[in-house]
């Protein structure tokens, strides 16, 4: 077993209205796995956002998130089906500003993909949020990560996250032109272990979690050994490992 890293900040406002916030970034299969053990892992982790990919799309989809949500503490933020997959979860502590699901231009005879997007507050502190599942083929994805970049860009905050598969190495041209832009929160600060695929066998890092510049980074990485996280639910919950960051963000 991983040796335990350190523990993460909790949550808190700052009294200057400057918010630390946990971010979890979650594959999880359409919850074809173990739902149970995806909900321990989620609540383990207390994260105040979760950027969901391959969230369900089809019968009853918004029940199936919704179910995941409570059994997590969490509410359903945005996305889903009506975001092609990435669908973004909160606790009670975000303030919702608005919301958008965003579907990318399709290719004939590859997947249809999306962004799930919400501005909120924590505090003092305003945050464009962005959960992203990009595509298999590389040319696709490319240009999906300069979209990815351009809807940031467009969200009208100063601060931003986003976060999902990449589907993608870290040396990869468009994780490449990503981290050219952003922060990449594991190699910023990291923290737990770097792999996120497969769960059982995990030897490459295609997940990650993305924040602009002013952002800080206190910690990122898959939370092996994090209290109340179990390695057999980490297997068990779905093909993907999540991927876990503390964040501070100013007060806007």
């Amino acid at each position: 077993m991983p040796t335990p890293p350190p523990p993460l900040p909790n949550s808190r406002t700052a009294p200057d209205g400057s918010a630390v916030i946990r971010v979890l970034s979650y594959n999880i299969r359409s919850m074809r796995d173990d739902t149970a053990a995806l909900a321990r892992v989620i609540t383990a982790c207390a994260p105040d956002l979760v950027l969901v990919q391959e969230a369900p799309r089809f019968f009853r989809w918004r029940k199936k998130l919704a179910r995941l949500a409570a059994a997590s503490g969490l509410v359903t933020l945005a996305g889903g089906a009506t975001a092609s997959g990435p669908a973004l979860l909160c606790s009670l502590r975000a303030t919702v500003e608005r919301t958008e699901d965003v579907l990318l231009p399709l290719t004939p005879g590859l997947h249809r993909r999306g962004f799930a997007t919400a501005v909120v507050r924590f505090g003092g502190a305003r945050l464009g949020v962005l959960s992203c599942h990009l595509s298999l083929q590389k040319d696709e994805r490319y240009e999906q990560g300069g979209m990815l970049l351009d809807r940031l860009a467009g969200m009208g905050v100063e601060h931003a996250i986003a976060g999902g598969d990449l589907n993608e190495r870290p040396n990869g041209r468009t994780f490449r032109r990503l981290a050219a832009d952003l922060q990449d929160c594991w190699a910023t600060a990291p923290w737990g272990a770097e792999h996120t695929f497969p769960s059982a066998d995990p030897r490459r890092r295609i997940d990650a979690i993305l924040a602009t510049r002013g952002v800080e980074v206190l910690g990122c990485g898959v939370p092996h050994g994090h209290p109340g996280v179990a390695e057999s639910d980490l297997r068990g919950a779905t093909d993907h490992l999540p991927v876990l960051a503390a964040l501070r963000v100013p007060a806007r």
